[in-house]
């Protein structure tokens, strides 16, 4: 490839941990999504490069992959905001080679509800998420580093559901403790200091608290292993840590104690939370802090093609641990990834990618940004021009098909 032996002289310079033969689509379709009224891709199991100008729909196809993972997908939006005409439903059907066999997945949206089918059957999101991993960096992603701390711990929760699915439970049920007890609070602070169901949220919000805290500092550690493994002269070296009352209470103390002292300081604040309209201390206010290692510099501070490369480099990192933790690569939903990036670290990251061993899908306008892609990956290489795949037929209703 053009530029990606200079980068990293050669891929075994980057040594990928070893696992089984990586989840991949082979055939992704959808129906009545975003700009797509109907779209069918084959696919490889390598680099699956999509190009073409500006609203061609190439993220549209990235966002149609999130579906098929826990959450509101790489761009955290409304359902109903998805679909082709308002008055159809959309579907997002993909056939996943494992290394246990083939599965189709399809997942749907349709009359105000979200359905997902595995194989014929319904299925749940937390199922799919253990067939299926998947890590996402999107433009939106490039002020990581210098907006508020809530892009940055949903970076991290987002990369520790793919150790630990069963995080999206803890999160939402802490969310929904802790705005039940706001609403209570801003109701009237004379019964609250006696309201059994406050009580009650808040020994919810303990509990889910302390397992956040713990999956996030678990993710950390997996994380920091992960960023040793890429190499330096690819994507600089970058070192984290996380601030948070729950996090550094576990780095000392059991579980169980860090539960206990959550539970009784919220008791302690109740007035304090109910003037202030929110609850001032727990695991929603964390920060993930990175600092680019070799300059000793906040990235926040850095320029912003050494941020785009601190990031790259994390993702890489995390798709690294997921693979050394669960044995199975993630798919890679990278958008725009190509953007600030020069040939050097281009070539650096098809190298990657390709060690890896995992599905990554690519977006980019530029078709000169992936020179040398093809000849990294081989057949492994697809490259999708959008303009061309494009088809506005067909508007029936949307369903979900079952495995033939």
């Amino acid at each position: 490839m053009t530029g990606a032996s200079a980068s990293l002289d050669r891929s075994h310079d980057y040594a990928a941990p070893a696992s089984a033969p990586a989840p991949h689509i082979t055939a992704l379709r959808l129906t009545h999504f975003r700009s797509h009224a109907e779209l069918s891709l084959n696919c490889v199991g390598g680099a699956m490069v999509l190009t073409g100008a500006n609203g061609v729909g190439k993220t549209n196809v990235l966002e149609a992959l999130s579906m098929l993972a826990p959450g509101r997908g790489l761009r955290s939006a409304a359902f109903d905001d998805m679909r082709f005409e308002r008055r159809l439903g959309w579907t997002v059907s993909a056939d996943i080679a494992t290394a246990h066999g083939a599965v189709r997945a399809g997942i749907g949206w349709q009359n105000g509800a979200r359905k997902l089918r595995i194989d014929g059957a319904n299925g749940k999101l937390d199922h799919i998420a253990h067939i299926l991993p998947q890590l996402w960096l999107t433009p939106a992603m490039d002020r990581l580093f210098v907006d508020g701390a809530s892009g940055r711990r949903k970076f991290l929760d987002r990369f520790a559901q793919s150790l630990d699915v069963t995080l999206s439970k803890a999160l939402s049920g802490y969310e929904k403790a802790m705005r039940e007890r706001n609403r209570l609070l801003q109701e009237g602070i004379s019964t609250a200091e006696t309201n059994g169901w406050l009580t009650g949220l808040e020994e919810a919000m303990a509990l889910h608290g302390v397992a956040i805290a713990a999956a996030r500092l678990t993710a950390l550690d997996a994380l920091a292993v992960g960023l040793a493994a890429i190499p330096e002269a690819a994507f600089p070296r970058a070192e984290i840590a996380l601030a948070g009352s729950l996090e550094a209470g576990l780095r000392q103390q059991s579980a169980l104690e860090v539960e206990d002292a959550f539970r009784a300081r919220l008791a302690d604040t109740r007035r304090l939370d109910g003037a202030a309209g929110r609850t001032l201390e727990g695991p929603h206010r964390s920060d993930l802090q990175v600092i680019y290692a070799a300059k000793n510099m906040a990235a926040a501070d850095c320029s912003t093609g050494e941020q785009k490369a601190l990031l790259v480099g994390l993702i890489l990192a995390q798709a690294h641990s997921v693979a050394a933790q669960r044995g199975d690569v993630p798919i890679l939903l990278l958008d725009e990834v190509a953007a600030h990036l020069d040939r050097h670290r281009r070539g650096a990251l098809a190298e990657i990618l390709h060690a890896l061993g995992g599905q990554s899908w690519i977006t980019g306008t530029d078709n000169e940004a992936f020179d040398g892609f093809e000849a990294v990956f081989g057949s492994a290489f697809a490259a999708v021009t959008m303009a061309d795949k494009i088809n506005e037929t067909g508007a029936g209703e949307a369903s979900l098909g079952s495995k033939s």
